[in-house]
């Protein structure tokens, strides 16, 4: 069959290419070496003669700020993902206009008032 309907398929002997690997997720990556990190810091600081009390609280320290840092970073991915929509002033009717020279203030507020 010579028609346009005819598949493609690699030569003899060629190889298929391989199926492209799933995207890496930043954020995943990112929190795993945080954890990582959580489990490191402590045996660095127990090894070097720190206390054990004050080991536990630099790992609760590092756990809490790793959990608060991977929500935060999901919420913006979130955020980030929406679709952008209407600025907020048009989504409710509004219009705004720039301020009159004179309250707009700034170093040369003076130079842009008209000369009569």
């Amino acid at each position: 069959m010579s028609g346009p309907h005819r598949t493609a398929r690699p030569p003899s002997g060629a190889t298929e290419p391989a199926p492209a690997a799933p995207p890496r997720d930043g954020v995943t990556d990112l929190v795993r070496w945080a954890a990582f990190s959580c489990f490191l810091v402590p045996l660095v600081l127990l090894w070097y003669g720190a206390s054990s009390a004050g080991t536990a609280g630099t790992a609760l320290g590092l756990a809490a700020v790793t959990g608060a840092c991977r929500l935060l970073l999901r919420r913006s991915e979130r955020v980030a993902a929406r679709q952008p929509g209407p600025a907020p002033a048009q989504r409710a009717g509004h219009r705004h206009r720039a301020a009159p020279a004179a309250r707009r203030g700034g170093r040369h507020a003076v130079e842009n008032t008209p000369v009569g």
